[in-house]
This record gives C-alpha cells, structure tokens and sequence, in this order.
C-alpha cells in the first residue's frame, strides 16, 4: 500500500505547476491540477451540449492524464516556441509515472498519446475544450495574461483555427471574443 500513497503524493505535484491562465478572482494563476479537473468538468458538460455519442469513461480519463507529463517538464504557455520540446519533455514525465511502483493504471501512456496526438471523437472534444478554458478565463479576467505576456489577436486565431473544422460553434464563439478582445485592448491587433 505505501507505493500506491507514494504515487498519490507524486501525482499531487500537479498541484506546483502554475499555468499562465488566471483564476475567477485574479488572486493567482490556476495551477496545471486545477486546469485538469476544469478541462474534465467542461469535456463532460460540452459532449451533453452537443449530445455526442462518445465514450465518456474515455473522455475522463484523457482530460485526467492530459497534463500529468508536466509533473517534469511544466507548463508550456500556447503561444510558446518551446512548444515541440515540451512535449517530449511531458511524454518522459508520463513514462516515469507509468512506470512509478505505485501506479496501477497500465493504459496512462497509452491515453496520454491519444490525447495529444489522436483524433478521435474524444480527443477533438478534448483539445477544443483545453483552448477554450484559457479563452474564456482570459476573457472573464479582461485580458489580464494576454496583456501581460503581449499576445497577439493573430496568435490566439492560429492556435485556435482547427477547432472551426470540428466544433464551428466553439470557433465561432472564439472569433467574436477575439474582436472583442481587440475591441478592449486586451489582445494586440496585428
């Protein structure tokens, strides 16, 4: 039983990596646990919006494990050229948690490279909701980490544009609150 308490310690590390995306009240930034459990909450309530017939359990389990490789390598902002790095970076951390004594999941590698490199119905729904939640926390917070870190409304557009292909009224709702963004001064538009 000690490995086991052992890997939820190891797994509660989550909760020291900071993210650049602040919280409701712009007392702190959330951390990278944080964002996981909003990421599961919105992945659910987002496959009931649109009423996909997909397999939830699944769903779950990919926001779970969706940033657990950051236990090693951090949290890599967006808009990062040290993105591809980053991530080989995150895989060696899930490795070393999959491998952890303690770890009694066999499939968190396995879920880990779907989510970030699979397409299906899950991962879509996934990788649609992680660029939503900063978004919408950057919108909530007027801006606040865009015009701290000097984004750009054409940043925020790229990394936003696959979603218009799979989820065009999440795309739609993105693009109206980039112009309003620029609108605000919250994003720089170039």
């Amino acid at each position: 039983m000690q490995s086991v308490v052992d890997y939820f310690v190891e797994l509660d590390h989550l909760k020291l990596v900071n993210r650049k995306t602040y919280v409701n009240d712009q007392s702190r930034v959330e951390n990278s646990a944080e964002h996981s459990w909003h990421l599961a909450m919105a992945c659910w309530n987002l496959a009931e919006y649109f009423e996909l017939e997909l397999d939830h359990a699944k769903l779950l389990k990919l926001a779970l494990v969706h940033d657990l490789g950051e236990i090693d390598a951090g949290d890599t902002f967006l808009y990062s050229d040290k993105r591809q790095q980053a991530d080989k970076a995150e895989r060696e951390g899930v490795e070393r948690l999959a491998n952890h004594e303690g770890n009694k999941v066999k499939d968190i590698v396995s879920l880990w490279d779907e989510q970030e490199y699979g397409d299906s119905k899950e991962t879509q729904l996934l990788k649609a909701a992680d660029r939503l939640l900063p978004l919408m926390m950057n919108i909530h917070t007027k801006g606040r980490a865009w015009k701290e870190l000097s984004v750009k409304k054409s940043q925020v557009l790229k990394a936003h544009d696959f979603i218009q292909y799979t989820f065009p009224p999440i795309h739609d709702w993105i693009k109206t609150q980039a112009e309003l963004a620029v609108a605000q001064g919250w994003l720089i538009d170039d």
